[in-house]
């Protein structure tokens, strides 16, 4: 059967329409070995990330307890959209995932948007992620002579290493990465509640609501300080739909993504809003800075021996986790691109391991530019790329909200019967959630700056998917014939 028969050929054959009739010649060739331990910390891992471990920093700096405000509302909106895909996994498991959704519901020009959007947030990702590690291990004194691009290259070097191996091998190493994530958030949070209470003395400030108050409030320099962060606080939740993509590569989705993406909304709740809370209790909001990450900077202020040094090698294990993840990701979505003819071939093809390994390669290939940009403007590189990641997290979020929405229209004209297991307050949580999405463009734009620049190139970016779809179409066009045929 072709993966472009529609729900519409199958009723007028007189077969009744109550699930998919699309079939993503993506999704063949892969082993299942992740479990449902792997999946679980897939989606801790997602929700906890770069993001928050070295960008709220800067981000605490400039809009001050208000950042939990922030962290908050594209919280709830980053829920909507995973649980909004998980829906759709639930109707139809893909590691293709959206794009394949998207192939379906909108065809081969949707798809070819979607992956690509998907390939600039996580090329652009991984060069954050490698810039992030750099900056972490510049921390100790024995790193500090190496210059910050080596640094950068050798992570790259480690975690394609590891990638290319077998998913297991991925699933084991995402596994250990978000349990080290989430003990080292909890034993932090644990001491931040027990300095509170105590009222024990940080930096000779003591902890409390005082400290927010006698910095200016929650809103120290105003609310448009906290507006303008929140396209950086989308890149926090940049991973959130990963556990969609490894829903194709594990043995019954069906039990094990609810309760997965289920608990994404009370982790978004304790681990970001809660400890976003906690760094404004314990110091000024005017302590923290861009080149460090806050955990390590209120360790650092303790005096704790060792402590900064533990808290510091625990946020360059968050760094390599999302560059781990971007690697997988961007990896099984060119496959399923590739096999389609919207991507090149040699994305397309596997290893033993069963590993796509051409569309890996070619992801770590622009980390590859990230190092350059890391050796060119070492001071700079996280910031300009975490805006260009930003419109690539907005255009797949966007693609994975239109899908829903599609999908939803069919189920109401009697043409798929959606799962049990489903997005919320449907069709009016899609269009709230890209109402959200293209005012975050907005608020970059407005922000002036690298925001601002960042937007400017959306014509660009629309015009290279543009120019992109006209050279490979004829060969999706005769992939598709050939399939028909088949």
């Amino acid at each position: 059967m072709s993966d472009r028969t529609t729900a519409a050929e199958m009723l007028a054959a007189g077969a009744p329409a109550k699930s998919s009739p699309h079939v993503d010649a993506g999704d063949a060739g892969y082993s299942k070995d992740l479990k449902s331990r792997h999946i679980n910390m897939i989606a801790i891992g997602g929700a906890i990330g770069t993001g928050l471990f070295l960008g709220a920093g800067g981000r605490l700096a400039g809009a001050g307890p208000s950042l939990a405000i922030a962290y908050a509302v594209c919280g709830v909106f980053a829920f909507f959209v995973v649980r909004a895909l998980g829906e759709l996994v639930l109707y139809r498991p893909s590691s293709g995932a959206f794009v394949s959704y998207a192939r379906e519901f909108m065809g081969e020009k949707g798809a070819f948007a979607a992956g690509w959007l998907y390939f600039l947030n996580w090329s652009t990702t991984a060069v954050a992620d490698i810039t992030a590690a750099a900056t972490y291990a510049h921390f100790w004194a024995m790193f500090s002579d190496i210059p910050q691009w080596v640094l950068a290259l050798i992570a790259l070097a480690v975690v394609l290493t590891a990638n290319l191996i077998s998913v297991k091998y991925f699933g084991e190493m995402e596994f250990w990465f978000a349990i080290i994530k989430v003990a080292a958030l909890v034993a932090f949070m644990l001491i931040g509640i027990f300095l509170v209470v105590t009222q024990h003395p940080v930096d000779g400030h003591t902890p409390g609501f005082s400290t927010i108050t006698d910095s200016g409030g929650i809103f120290p320099a105003g609310m448009l300080p906290m507006l303008l962060v929140i396209q950086g606080v989308v890149f926090a939740y940049a991973s959130v739909e990963l556990c969609g993509v490894a829903a194709g590569e594990t043995e019954s989705p069906e039990k094990i993504m609810p309760k997965a993406i289920n608990s994404i909304m009370w982790r978004v709740g304790l681990f970001y809003v809660g400890s976003v809370v906690l760094l404004a209790l314990l110091l000024p909001y005017t302590a923290y800075s861009d080149g460090q990450s806050p955990f390590v900077t209120v360790m650092d202020k303790l005096g704790v021996p060792g402590a900064a040094g533990v808290m510091n090698l625990v946020v360059l294990t968050a760094a390599l986790s999302s560059l781990n993840s971007g690697l997988y990701s961007t990896g099984r979505i060119l496959r399923s691109m590739a096999l389609s003819g919207s991507a090149p071939r040699f994305t397309g093809r596997m290893n033993k391991g069963q590993v796509p390994y051409g569309g890996i390669l070619l992801t770590a290939g622009f980390g590859v530019l990230g190092v350059a940009l890391n050796y060119l403007v070492p001071g700079q590189a996280f910031e300009i790329v975490l805006n260009f990641a930003s419109i690539g997290i907005l255009g797949t979020w966007g693609m994975i909200m239109l899908c829903s929405l599609l999908f939803w229209h069919r189920a109401q004209d009697g043409r798929v019967t959606r799962p049990a297991y489903r997005l919320p307050w449907a069709p009016y949580t899609q269009i709230l959630t890209l109402l959200f999405l293209a005012g975050v463009v907005f608020l970059m734009w407005w922000g002036g700056g690298v925001g601002r620049t960042t937007v400017m190139f959306l014509p660009l970016i629309a015009a290279a998917l543009v120019g992109g779809w006209y050279l490979v179409r004829g060969r999706v066009n005769s992939l598709a014939r050939e399939r028909q045929e088949a």
